[in-house]
């Protein structure tokens, strides 16, 4: 076998002997893309120190990489298609590489965000060429499997994000959680050349490049709106943004149904099953990601544990992902997709209730249950509703059904840091206020307090800092009265800091039982309607269709089945 796999799959007289090897590339490259955001959240109060970052600006930081990722993926998604999957991930990972070697030395808020938007572009490339590449590369009787591996690989991703940048913030910078991504880029380019066959449309046709402009219209604007509308106020700007998705995804259907080759077919949401998925993904991704983000924060504000702690106590939502992912691979073909989706996302919804009893006397123990059966269900819902999607298109569109699979994804998750965010953010805001009410707290501080636990923390801080001050001050004083006087504010200040602190993680803990309890009732409204959406078993997916050896066809206009 030659060192460079250049034959295509369907063109082999059985399946590709090096098929497994080929899934490891392409979960390696999968990691790389979900890591590249959740890691950042452990190095944020590192980076906010070193770059003087305000709120605005870390939000930014974070957010500037989900916008391309998600607005892209679609048009991206169907490039690959027609020019090449293969091509589209190698290039992909470059650009993420190089955007990791930019972000090192970024000393900017501004050059870090547009490094992240960079690193967005990237993954937007990388993201649909894994699940397209894996079912081009799979046998039919062998996909289900696969695609099972990839969605448990997207799970344990979001834990070991905060554990692999936490071992590297243990004795390095914040840079360094973006130099990592360019050694992990250069293997993963060269391992696909290796193992991973070429894969294209035979004969996919003109782009719809209307109908691609359209959805990075419609979707970039909703994610803007998204991120900008919960954190920054609704405003002008943020109803500008709903104004011009509404309009950008009306025209985007108008446009889709009219169009012979549409850049995705717009029926395929009538078909049951199809749209059931997409929903189960966007709620439980909303879910996921809603307490991945408030449970780091706790964790480390909170609790006190450092970026690795933190990292480390994330481990049983990675172990339970696993373990669900076996376990759907051998329910799922007994049971129908709709029992273990419907499963998953009651599991989830009862992982979100116990968190409801969070306070500020809950100790590390009290998330481990939560944590792993969040991680379960997610094991058991997402590879059945992904291997449901990708079967709703032919082999010529396979880069577009993974783009439709990883926009679900990432708007559900957009909407659960924002919308469950912006929940936590007013909860504790209205907490801190409450805990506080009739203390000593000058107002400015406590309204700075209330800008983030972060902040709240930081006030606390100051406090005792100032206490420090004040003592060694009195240790110098002239008089006996001055010392005592210098002594007796730095007391009061004193505990100042620890009734601050006090208020602080009362405060959050409240919020965070709140907020579980808004995302329990989400997903648990979502999976009563997936339910009823999803058939007891789902249609058999099409047959492949040799598309390196005659045209594709223009899509029927209705759909019969999964598939055109």
């Amino acid at each position: 076998m030659p060192l460079i796999v250049n034959e295509p799959v369907d063109r082999m007289s059985g399946p590709y002997a090096r098929r497994w090897w080929a899934l490891l590339v392409l979960c390696l490259s999968l990691m790389i893309s979900v890591m590249a955001n959740t890691a950042l959240t452990v190095a944020a109060p590192d980076m906010t120190r070193d770059l003087d970052l305000s709120s605005s600006d870390l939000q930014w930081v974070i957010d500037a990489y989900t916008v391309p990722y998600a607005a892209l993926m679609l048009l991206l998604g169907a490039i690959g298609d027609k020019y090449g999957r293969r091509g589209s991930l190698a290039l992909g990972l470059l650009i993420m590489a190089a955007g990791g070697v930019a972000g090192a030395f970024a000393d900017t808020s501004f050059q870090v965000i547009v490094v992240r938007a960079v690193m967005g572009f990237g993954a937007a490339m990388i993201m649909p060429a894994t699940l397209s590449l894996l079912a081009a590369t799979f046998p039919r009787e062998e996909r289900a499997k696969a695609i099972t591996i990839w969605a448990a690989t997207s799970g344990l991703s979001i834990a070991a994000g905060p554990l692999i940048a936490g071992v590297l913030l243990k004795s390095n910078g914040w840079e360094s959680t973006f130099l990592i991504n360019v050694p992990v880029c250069a293997v993963a380019i060269l391992a696909a050349y290796v193992l991973v066959p070429p894969s294209k449309a035979g004969d996919r046709g003109r782009i719809d490049y209307g109908g691609g402009t359209l959805s990075v219209v419609w979707s970039g604007a909703l994610i803007y709106m998204i991120i900008d509308g919960p954190h920054f106020g609704w405003g002008a700007s943020a109803f500008t943004a709903a104004g011009i998705a509404a309009l950008g995804l009306l025209l985007f259907i108008w446009w889709e149904l009219r169009h012979p080759r549409p850049i995705l077919d717009v029926r395929k949401f009538a078909q049951r099953a199809f749209a059931g998925a997409n929903l189960a993904i966007a709620a439980f991704f909303l879910a996921v990601f809603g307490v991945f983000y408030f449970l780091t924060l706790h964790f480390q504000f909170v609790l006190d544990y450092d970026p690795l702690e933190t990292g480390i106590r994330m481990l049983p939502l990675a172990l339970g992902v696993f373990l669900g992912a076996a376990t759907t691979g051998v329910l799922t073909p007994r049971l129908g997709a709709r029992v273990m989706v419907t499963v998953g996302m009651a599991g989830g919804t009862t992982a979100l209730a116990l968190l409801i009893g969070v306070d500020s006397g809950s100790a590390y123990g009290d998330f481990v249950a939560p944590l792993a059966l969040l991680g379960v269900s997610l094991g058991l819902a997402v590879s059945p509703c992904t291997d449901t999607i990708m079967g709703a298109f032919p082999e010529s569109e396979l880069g577009v059904g993974g783009a439709v699979n990883d926009t679900s994804l990432e708007l559900g998750g957009s909407l659960g840091i924002a919308v469950l965010g912006s929940a936590l953010a007013s909860s504790y805001a209205a907490n801190l206020t409450d805990a506080t009410e009739g203390s000593k707290v000058p107002p400015e501080a406590l309204e700075a307090a209330k800008d983030s636990v972060a902040a709240g923390n930081a006030v606390a801080q100051s406090f005792d800092e100032k206490a420090r001050q004040l003592a060694e001050q009195a240790v110098q004083a002239g008089s006996p009265e001055e010392a005592a006087r210098l002594k007796q504010q730095a007391a009061e200040l004193a505990q100042g800091s620890d009734r601050m602190a006090d208020a602080v993680g009362s405060a959050f803990s409240d919020a965070v039982s709140g907020t579980s309890l808004l995302g329990a009732v989400v997903l648990g409204s979502a999976a009563l309607v997936v339910a009823v959406l999803m058939p007891r078993r789902s249609a058999e997916p099409q047959a492949p269709v040799e598309v390196d050896a005659q045209p594709e066809t223009p899509p029927a206009p209705v759909p019969t089945k999964a598939g055109r």
